[in-house]
């Protein structure tokens, strides 16, 4: 694990990775601003003490390599047929599909997820929450330029949000539950793209906000699966309410934040005549928020079981709880403040 000043210099070449690839006016300019986010991130990942971590970092590497070796190949291939360096739009037809898998592939997205949950398996939490936001938005920001309406896309819609509900019912662990919660919601940015660029933003930034909440709340009471989450003891009790209620806000449940962006999105979906596609992706985000009822729900019961004694040490920094509880409390009634401006504008 590197110390803290590396971490800080790695962080900051991590971000200007990503801002040189959204930024930059050629295709050539993008894969290098993706290629320094990568070399940023493994040695972030990577820790000697853990087996899991170096396992996990390689997978992250390998997969990542070629989803940029392929990304380069592409756009040299098709610079040979027209003008790809530039970010224009391209002539042919195939041309946005081919640029976008390998895109696809970097961000997660189903079918391309392969690697996704056994990553995420052998990764610490702060680098799970890089993962799950940071490192989605470079590819998500380059496919905006290319993505349009047609059969592929929509077939990566929906496969990302199927396979997000289906592959988390069946799930134990916390990060593999997070992980196919991530695909699904991978799935819903790819909608907002088609509608606009800043419906996407939006649905980004509060989707990041909302992830980097539920993480900050796991890594309080450090639970790492379903069945730890029940051995929380009575000190912990505003831990575990933040904890649900932030899974529930991720989940989509009214009248939480994490229902506005899905609101806004399958409003949208609705306008374009896009209705029979916004419907299957709420029925999977209604699985997705089933698999995270099935956490919460037994905890919320006046009768629930909880121990007396619990051998685990819940003394956690003043600084951390505090600023949990500020995320947890703008998932919980952000969504309210924002219909209070909207009734006031």
């Amino acid at each position: 694990m590197p110390s803290n000043s590396t971490k800080i210099l790695l962080l900051t070449t991590l971000v200007s990775g990503v801002l040189v690839a959204v930024s930059s006016n050629s295709w050539f300019g993008a894969w290098m601003g993706l290629e320094v986010n990568l070399m940023s991130f493994i040695p972030l990942m990577s820790n000697t003490k853990n087996m899991y971590n170096t396992e996990a970092s390689l997978k992250y590497f390998i997969v990542q390599v070629l989803a940029s070796a392929t990304l380069l190949f592409m756009v040299v291939m098709k610079t040979l047929a027209e003008d790809l360096f530039t970010l224009t739009f391209m002539e042919t037809s195939y041309t946005p599909m081919i640029i976008c898998t390998p895109l696809m592939l970097k961000s997660g997205a189903a079918p391309f997820h392969w690697w996704f949950p056994g990553v995420m398996e052998g990764l610490s939490w702060e680098n799970c929450g890089l993962l799950m936001t940071i490192q989605k938005a470079a590819p998500l920001m380059l496919m905006s330029y290319l993505i349009e309406i047609n059969v592929f896309t929509s077939s990566i819609i929906l496969t990302s949000t199927i396979m997000g509900a289906i592959g988390g019912l069946n799930q134990t662990s916390m990060r593999k539950i997070m992980t196919y919660s991530s695909i699904n919601h991978t799935g819903w940015m790819l909608a907002a793209l088609i509608m606009g660029d800043n419906l996407w933003l939006t649905y980004f930034m509060i989707y990041s906000t909302l992830v980097l909440t539920v993480l900050s709340t796991i890594k309080l009471s450090s639970v790492s699966f379903i069945n730890q989450t029940l051995l929380t003891n009575k000190e912990a009790m505003l831990t575990k309410f933040m904890m649900f209620t932030s899974l529930l806000s991720l989940g989509g449940l009214p009248p939480f934040l994490g229902f506005l962006p899905k609101w806004i999105v399958i409003q949208e979906m609705v306008m374009n005549k896009m209705t029979p596609m916004a419907t299957i992706m709420v029925i999977t985000s209604l699985i997705t928020l089933y698999y995270y009822l099935k956490i919460s729900y037994s905890s919320f019961m006046i009768l629930s079981e909880e121990p007396k004694w619990n051998t685990q040490s819940h003394k956690t920094k003043t600084v951390k709880k505090i600023s949990a509880m500020i995320m947890s409390s703008i998932s919980l009634t952000g969504m309210l403040m924002c219909s209070i401006m909207a009734g006031l504008i």
